[in-house]
This record gives structure tokens, sequence and C-alpha cells, in this order.
């Protein structure tokens, strides 16, 4: 009792401080919907789609069983309350912008940066589904390298912008050569080249799977990882990222509206923050 009547009188003093002051109103409005907003997150859940639950009036968008959709709405995550972990093993100094960390490893090389995850997440999909054959992605530089021929021995021999690719070793497809061939694509490729080399995509058309990416030198990148939608066709849409330094693949929090968060609208050009980090001047992409 004595915490609502602590919250209505810190609420009233607000509302009156809202007509002399204009910045003041946004405080109101998200003190008030912290209060008054049910959490929609189940601590105890251990995957994306139960971690959140859908915002009163929307429901989840439906996708086929086994599509890349559904594996990552259904990806799993460690214990509620983890932390940030840096890949030398130190704790990442920001820890409140994430309602999750997802069970991926972060290799100690610290090669697996922001866009080194996604890429990572979306291979193992399709490793894990026999597409390996699809496994492939650009350089900076532009030049294609894919899993089936690093698998046969080729490798790139790298001169400033020239690349050429030669067989200097022995044919091996197992999985411990496939994440040696992940770690070359975390070298050479990174958010730039997937700005360049992935098709764009219109925020009405976006669905799970889709990313958020600035790209450049620094740039940076985001997931969907989960998608709800209400009578009106109105969608809103949960952020997963990588960091830099490489670091645990983590769900974020929408920081600029605490009444629905952590899911999110998503529209064309507009600024979209995202725990650390803000986006303008970016675009929506899809893997092939």
């Amino acid at each position: 009792m004595k915490k609502v009547l602590l919250a209505i009188l810190i609420l009233t003093s607000l509302a009156v401080l809202a007509f002399q002051f204009k910045p003041v109103k946004k405080v109101v409005s998200i003190v008030k919907s912290s209060i008054e907003t049910p959490s929609l997150i189940n601590k105890d859940s251990l995957t994306i789609a139960s971690r959140v639950n859908s915002p009163e009036g929307y429901k989840r968008v439906n996708y086929r069983q086994g599509s890349f959709q559904e594996y990552l709405r259904n990806y799993k995550l460690k214990a509620f309350g983890s932390k940030i972990i840096n890949y030398d093993d130190t704790n990442y100094f920001w820890q409140r912008g994430h309602i999750g960390i997802l069970e991926i490893p972060v290799p100690k090389n610290g090669l697996q940066q922001c866009a080194d995850a996604l890429i990572r997440i979306r291979s193992e999909y399709l490793w894990d589904n026999n597409r390996k054959d699809e496994i492939g992605f650009n350089f900076t530089s532009g030049h294609y390298c894919s899993w089936t021929k690093y698998a046969e021995g080729y490798r790139p021999k790298i001169n400033g912008n020239k690349v050429t690719f030669h067989k200097t070793a022995n044919a091996n497809t197992t999985k411990e050569n496939f994440y040696k061939y992940l770690n070359l694509i975390y070298m050479y490729s990174g958010t730039l080249s997937l700005f360049n080399e992935l098709e764009s995509v219109a925020a009405k058309d976006l669905k799970i799977g889709d990313m958020l990416i600035k790209g450049g030198s620094p740039g940076h990148i985001v997931m969907i990882a989960d998608e709800v939608i209400n009578d009106k066709g109105e969608k809103l849409f949960l952020l997963f990222q990588g960091n830099t330094p490489a670091q645990s693949v983590h769900l974020v929090k929408n920081m600029e509206d605490a009444g629905i968060s952590p899911w999110y609208q998503l529209e064309d050009d507009a600024v979209i923050s995202v725990s650390n980090y803000t986006f303008g001047n970016s675009k929506f992409v899809r893997f092939k």
C-alpha cells in the first residue's frame, strides 16, 4: 500500500511540473507506463518465445515448423539475470539494456562481433537443416566465400583488395572445420559487407530473421527475434544483438518505450535506439 501511495505521489508531482516543463511530460509517461503496464517478461522461461509475452491485443505471427523464423523464436536462453560477458570472460560495462542472453558460445579469439554473431546463427541454422550448400558470404572486398569451396580445400589469397582462391588444403567437411570457416568470414566480412550484399526490405514487409543495419566502421546490426500483430495489422518486434567487443548475444530492452518493452515498433527511415546504439541512416535487410 505504501508503494502505491508513493507512486501516486510521484506521478502527481511530475504531472504538476509537466505544465511548466515540457520534457517532464516524457518522464511522466515513462513512470506511468512502468507502474500501470504488467510485466511482459517470464523470468523462469528459457526460450525467446516463452520469455516474452505478447502485449495486450497482439498475437504472434505464425510461421511453418522448421523455418528460420521458428528456429529464432524458439532459440534457447540462459537463466534470467545472466550477465553479458565479453570474449575475455570480463563483464560488459552496461548490464541494464537486456532481458535475455542467447545460448550461443562466444569464442575466446574475439572475432565474433555484432555482424559475426548473426552470421553464425544463420549459418548454424542452414547447417542443422541440411542446407550447407547455401552457406556463403561476401568479404568486404565483394568477393564471395562459400562453405562448400572452403570444405573442398580452397583458401583465399588476399593482396589488398584483390582476392583469389586456391586449393591449398585437404577436403574436410567436419563441424570443427566449419567453425574455422566462420572465423575466416568474421575476419573479412562485417556490417559493411552485409549492408552492400543483402537485399533491402521495407518496414511493412519485415519478418523474423530480418535485420536493421548501419554499415561501416563503426557500424552495427540487430536481428528480429519475434513478431506479433494486432487486429489493425500493426506489428511489434523483438530484437537481439551481438556487439563489439565480442560478447554474449542478447535480447534488448526498448529503452524509449517502457510501455511495450522489450517490443519495438519499426518504421522506415526512423531513428531507432537499441540498448547502447542509435540507428540513423540505416536500412532493413534479409539473408538470401
